[in-house]
């Protein structure tokens, strides 16, 4: 993370910040399962085969929809090459504007698999060597390498590595705040706020230029 420039850390945290703003609003949709936080839905999955297999069964819904979305982002980045950042974000707000349409026509069942969908997706738009490299929607990773940045700060070492960490998670807390809010006012009309944010971070992406080569050539 620390090798990308400061605006490419700009994107990957109003990334993030969407992302929390759609995982927000699909925990208070689906009342606690989530559709970007699949260890929180694995977890509730487990317990869900033991208590609940309906929370069971809505639970790996929402892995298979997350997990397919990696997929289609990781062949769109494939296609893309070193256009994939700007055209997977405007996937990434094609899902999840069709999420919320499709809540506006009453069809019932769609809406968060989608959205789940979306957040896979978004998690391939950072990649090196054919790797992701910034995981924008979870965060434990990304708490512990703050934490070690901090800590080599204090015994001499690089003075701000751990600033984009830190920014990647008050960007998705700011968002998943914002994204209650929303929620709240709207339901999910508010996935139209979040359509139209991926889509001007996709215009952003296309102003930084060409990214990197995403795979390694043997």
């Amino acid at each position: 993370m620390t090798r990308y420039s400061a605006r490419v850390w700009l994107l990957a945290a109003g990334t993030s910040s969407m992302a929390g703003y759609v995982d927000a609003i699909g925990f208070l949709k689906l009342g606690g399962l989530f559709v970007s936080f699949m260890s929180g839905n694995s977890t509730r999955l487990a317990v869900g085969l033991v208590v609940d297999p309906y929370v069971a069964r809505v639970a790996i819904g929402l892995l298979g929809a997350f997990v397919g979305g990696v997929v289609l982002g990781t062949l769109i980045a494939a296609a893309a090459g070193r256009w994939r950042k700007p055209v997977i974000l405007l996937v990434v707000g094609a899902l999840l504007a069709m999420a919320g349409w499709l809540d506006t026509q009453g069809v019932a069942g769609w809406a968060t698999p989608l959205m789940a969908a979306a957040m896979g997706c978004v998690n391939t738009t950072f990649q090196r060597a054919g790797e992701v490299s910034i995981g924008v929607t979870y965060m434990t990773g990304t708490l512990v390498k703050f934490g070690q940045r901090l800590a080599d700060a204090v015994l001499g070492g690089a003075r701000w590595a751990w600033v984009p960490y830190l920014a990647l998670w008050v960007g998705l807390v700011a968002g998943a705040l914002a994204g209650s809010l929303a929620y709240r006012a709207v339901g999910l009309a508010s996935l139209w706020g979040a359509a139209g944010v991926a889509t001007v971070l996709a215009g952003f992406a296309l102003l930084l230029g060409p990214a990197e080569p995403s795979r390694t050539r043997a």
